[in-house]
């Protein structure tokens, strides 16, 4: 079993930037792969970043390249997410998702775990 608790969401301007944080409590933090996704009201949950469990290779949703980072820092147990240049279209509630074994997944049904999730409005 692991716990997420997302944290960092908050009202931004637009080209503004945020840091979200995600910390993870429970089974070995280091064994997962992690992921950011996003939802949008009257939107499905997208894929915005995630890495593998190794660190060794990260991916970002091509709306978000560019502009987001996705780091993790094991000794914490925690995930961040840069966003920068930030714009209205990312505004959305903000998810960390722990995937266990396997690769980083789009889909946000191959995941175990979920946070409760931190919402970031982008004002235009």
């Amino acid at each position: 079993q692991v716990q997420l608790v997302e944290s960092g969401g908050g009202l931004v301007q637009a080209g503004g930037s945020l840091r979200l944080s995600c910390a993870a409590s429970g089974r070995t933090f280091s064994s997962y792969n992690m992921g950011w996704f996003r939802q949008a009201p009257g939107k499905e949950r997208e894929f915005v970043a995630g890495f593998t469990w190794t660190g060794a290779s990260t991916y970002y949703a091509d709306s978000v390249k560019g502009r987001f980072t996705i780091s993790r820092d094991n000794a914490k147990n925690t995930v961040y997410l840069q966003m920068n240049s930030l714009k209205p279209e990312d505004t959305g509630v903000y998810y960390c998702a722990a995937r266990l074994g396997g690769r980083v997944e789009a889909r946000p049904a191959d995941y175990d775990y979920w946070g409760q999730g931190t919402q970031v409005t982008v004002s235009s």
